[in-house]
């Protein structure tokens, strides 16, 4: 397992610390709509705070794209971090420059201080040595609690580390931990769940959990591609024909590995997403043609989904299995969630999801919070599944 430094391994006494988070949050009519990435790294500001810092927080909000543009300014996220750490948050001006640089020069042990958008400099994304050492020359020791950042070489998610001694934040301590439970040293045996729309956009994911799980449970419209390349009709389901060759070659090496592909065995049909009344179970083979697959049925779910599960010990989790944005094709999606929750209390698997629509299945499904862990981080979470090496986590590695 790989090793990185952790707020345990550092000293931030009278020191100031620079900490790059992810405050690219939902904002309705200039306040916060959802503060779950802000709650997420209050453990890192307050311990750091309470050990007697000077936390300086950076962090980037959408893309202005190297300008100052007002409407996506960090300026509206200082009450509600200063809520959520319950200390007064400062703000500065900009992130580097003469405005920083005082802000930060009068910042004492344990106050804390938010730096303007990291993306009003162009040198943020472009990983310029000159805006790197501007940030750097505001503290003394970088801490990294940015999972989410972290698959981008910009200078405040990789540059940063370079320069300055470095440690990842409680947050991204959690995440790599978890991550590397999951993937790198996993109790087996270990299944994965992949859902989502098209097999063309995860490519590189199934490629690489095929390589590292016992079982691989496809659904979603992922699954009518794979179903169709078997010669079964899927009548107007979504479905990329074009890739049956591509689904064919992971069967057979799915075969060849001796790995379990699991595909639906029944589903939930009708004439359109919006006909849930008209919704019906149909054996896979017997999908009229004028039909869609919009979710999985009850035999999928108890004999083959549920299986898997039961006989696994480790599961990773990305992509509904339905269309569960439009009931009633959440029941399988919903149904396969509360039994992984179930068995994670029972101690019997450990669960690892992640993905934006995986977030929000598992939170439709009430149990978000009964998963071993749960993902806010999309791309990077994806990139990771998928194999790639991290820039903001390289970084970090002892070396």
């Amino acid at each position: 397992m790989k090793s990185f430094a952790t707020l345990d391994d550092i000293k931030v006494a009278g020191r100031r610390v620079l900490v790059r988070v992810d405050l690219n949050v939902p904002m309705k009519d200039g306040k916060v709509s959802d503060a779950t990435r802000i709650e997420r790294i209050v453990p890192t500001l307050r311990e750091l705070s309470d050990q007697g810092a000077k936390v300086i927080v950076l962090s980037h909000f959408d893309r202005p794209k190297g300008r100052r543009v007002p409407e996506m300014s960090l300026a509206p996220l200082a009450p509600a971090l200063s809520k959520a750490v319950g200390k007064p948050v400062r703000f500065a001006e900009d992130c580097v420059g003469p405005a920083a640089e005082t802000a930060v020069a009068a910042v004492k042990d344990g106050e804390i201080l938010l730096l303007e958008n990291l993306r009003f400099h162009s040198g943020e994304e472009a990983n310029d040595a000159g805006f790197t050492k501007a940030l750097a020359k505001l503290g003394e020791v970088y801490v990294n609690d940015a999972f989410s950042a972290a698959h981008r070489a910009h200078a405040s998610t990789e540059g940063l580390a370079r320069l300055l001694p470095s440690a990842a934040g409680r947050l991204m301590q959690a995440e790599l931990e978890a991550l590397q439970k999951a993937l790198d040293a996993p109790q087996r045996p270990l299944a994965a769940i992949v859902g989502g729309a098209k097999v063309s956009t995860k490519l590189d994911l199934l490629s690489n959990l095929l390589a590292k799980v016992d079982a691989l449970v496809i659904g979603g419209g992922m699954a009518n591609t794979f179903l169709y390349a078997k010669g079964i009709a899927v009548g107007r389901s979504l479905c990329e024909r074009e890739m049956a060759d591509t689904a064919r070659r992971i069967m057979a090496e799915a075969d060849t590995a001796r790995k379990r592909i699991v595909l639906p065995l029944d589903a939930v049909v009708a004439p359109a997403l919006t006909a849930g009344d008209a919704a019906r179970t149909v054996p896979i083979g017997r999908v009229p043609e004028d039909q869609m697959i919009l979710d999985v049925g009850p035999e999928s779910i108890r004999d083959t989904i549920a299986s898997a599960l039961i006989g696994s010990r480790t599961l990773v989790w990305n992509g509904p299995l339905g269309a569960f944005e439009y009931p009633p094709f959440d029941k399988g999606t919903n149904a396969v969630a509360r039994e992984a929750a179930k068995l994670t209390k029972e101690g019997k698997l450990l669960t690892v999801a992640g993905g934006g629509d995986t977030v929000a299945a598992l939170a439709a499904a009430g149990v978000e919070d009964k998963f071993s862990y749960v993902s806010t981080a999309g791309g990077a979470f994806l990139e990771w599944l998928e194999g790639k090496e991290l820039p903001g986590v390289a970084a970090l590695l002892k070396r």
